[in-house]
């Protein structure tokens, strides 16, 4: 059917227009109405930063020298206790030898590393002094697409830089350097760049929402806090015992898809799983009778679907206990033993 123009095309209602007020001739109603609708966000930003900007730090770390050259870097981090704990990025400060820390209000002093880990990318540092009050830690399980981010932190070493957005997604996944996955990772469109690694996400109140991590090079607006909670926890097991404990079975492997016929013979929840590829001599794996070749399908009757998930399995709590883990084998299923043990520490 050929469109034409059509000559009863009906006018556009002045009732579908914003308010007629709006387009006055008064050279500033316009202005006026805009300004107060940039007030009311340039006040919820500003108040947001003049709470949790005392506690934001810049972090210049010091490595060992190798080949002639002094390793180093710089970063952010933020004070979330009264008694001078620092939160950060594992990335900034991991093999550092000295670790100096500036605040907004020019007050420096050098920190000892109390914990990292490299698995969640955090780091727990503390000074011997506290010149700012702490931020408060908020909760990212609350959060909800498209409210207000804001980031802070000192990027390309220029002390202390705001930037504001929206949350653009929640539970992301991302890899850390280490290989782990991160889990519960908040996508936002406020603008991190080198520099603005451990610094705080905040939302409209200045509660601490996330901590600033990474972005994606040659992407625009792609940028990763890890969520507060996961955060929380990390921190406090970093506290407690200086680094994660985890725990492994002495394997390596690669995902791949089952065969559908194996999938309705045996009932599987799901259609992919790791595949063996080479087993640690002497480790849990080989005690337990995992062979090269191998399928991983289950453990303690949960579907392993990958690699990413068999990790998620393998927390502290499984360390020297006794396990089930189901395989696959020439087509057979077999259910085996394991003891799982704590993952050497890496550097």
């Amino acid at each position: 059917m050929e469109l034409q123009d059509r000559q009863d095309t009906p006018e556009f209602s002045p009732l579908a227009l914003p308010d007629e007020a709006a387009f006055s001739s008064s050279p500033g109603r316009l202005e006026h109405k805009d300004a107060g609708l940039l007030d009311a966000y340039s006040r919820a930003v500003t108040g947001a930063v003049e709470r949790v900007s005392p506690a934001v730090v810049k972090i210049h770390a010091q490595g060992p020298v190798r080949n002639g050259r002094q390793e180093g870097g710089s970063g952010s981090g933020f004070l979330f206790t009264p008694d001078g704990l620092i939160i950060t990025n594992s990335h900034v400060v991991h093999r550092a030898e000295k670790i100096h820390v500036t605040f907004p209000g020019g007050e420096s002093g050098m920190a000892d590393l109390i914990g990292e880990d490299p698995d969640s990318d955090l780091a727990i540092l503390r000074v011997g002094f506290s010149p700012a009050p702490a931020a408060t830690l908020g909760s990212s399980r609350s959060l909800r697409v498209g409210q207000l981010a804001i980031a802070l932190g000192n990027p390309y070493g220029f002390q202390f830089t705001v930037t504001a957005g929206v949350v653009s997604a929640l539970g992301r996944s991302m890899r850390s350097k280490s290989g782990r996955m991160i889990d519960e990772i908040i996508q936002t469109d406020a603008a991190l760049n080198p520099g603005s690694s451990g610094g705080p996400l905040v939302d409209s109140a200045g509660n601490v929402i996330g901590v600033n991590t990474a972005t994606i090079h040659g992407a625009q607006g792609l940028c990763f806090a890890i969520g507060v909670d996961s955060a929380k926890y990390v921190a406090g097991e970093l506290i407690k015992h200086g680094k994660i404990t985890r725990s492994y079975i002495g394997l390596a492997g690669q995902n791949v898809p089952l065969h559908r016929r194996l999938v309705h013979y045996y009932g599987l929840s799901g259609d992919t799983s790791v595949l063996v590829v080479s087993v640690q001599r002497g480790g849990p794996a080989e005690r337990a009778g995992i062979r090269e070749g191998d399928l991983l399908i289950a453990f303690q009757g949960k579907p392993i679907a990958g690699i990413d998930q068999l990790h998620r399995y393998l927390t502290g709590q499984e360390i020297d206990h006794k396990l089930t883990i189901s395989i696959l084998r020439n087509s057979r299923k077999l259910d085996l033993e394991i003891k799982p043990e704590a993952r050497p520490e890496m550097d």
